[in-house]
C-alpha cells in the first residue's frame, strides 16, 4: 500500500503578525501574483492566498517567526526576466549551486522566507 500523490496543491510561508499589508504589497504589486479574494468562504486563520501558476501560495502570520533556510522551489519560463525584476525592486539574489540540468537562484521575501527559482536547461 502507499499514498498516491496526485500534484502539489500549495505552499504556506509564515509572516510576522501584523505585516499582512507588506506581503500583499510584496506578492502582489512586485511578484505579480493574484491574490485569491472572494472564495465563497472565509480564509482559516487570516491566510492570504495568492495564485502561482499551477499551485496556491498561502502566507499566515505566526507569533514566533524566525528565518530557516527551508523553501519552496519554483520553475520558471524565464529566469532572466525574473532576476530583472528582483533586481529592480533591489531584492538581494543569491545564485545557487550548479546543478546540470537546471540554473536556479534564490532570494527572501521581506519576511525572511527564502524562494527558490528553477529554469530546467
Amino acid at each position: 500500500m502507499k499514498i498516491s500523490f496526485k500534484k502539489l496543491d500549495h505552499i504556506m510561508l509564515c509572516i510576522p503578525e501584523g505585516k499582512e499589508e507588506v506581503a500583499r504589497e510584496f506578492y502582489t504589486n512586485i511578484l505579480g501574483l493574484p491574490e485569491l479574494k472572494d472564495l465563497g468562504y472565509p480564509l482559516p486563520n487570516g491566510a492570504i492566498w495568492f495564485q502561482m501558476g499551477d499551485i496556491q501560495l498561502h502566507v499566515r502570520a505566526e507569533k514566533n517567526h524566525s528565518v530557516s533556510d527551508r523553501h519552496p522551489a519554483f520553475e520558471v519560463h524565464n529566469l532572466a526576466e525574473a532576476r530583472a525584476l528582483l533586481e529592480k525592486h533591489n531584492i538581494e539574489i543569491k545564485n545557487e549551486s550548479k546543478i546540470p540540468d537546471r540554473n536556479r537562484l534564490s532570494f527572501r521575501d521581506p519576511f525572511g522566507n527564502r524562494i527558490e527559482l528553477i529554469e530546467m536547461t
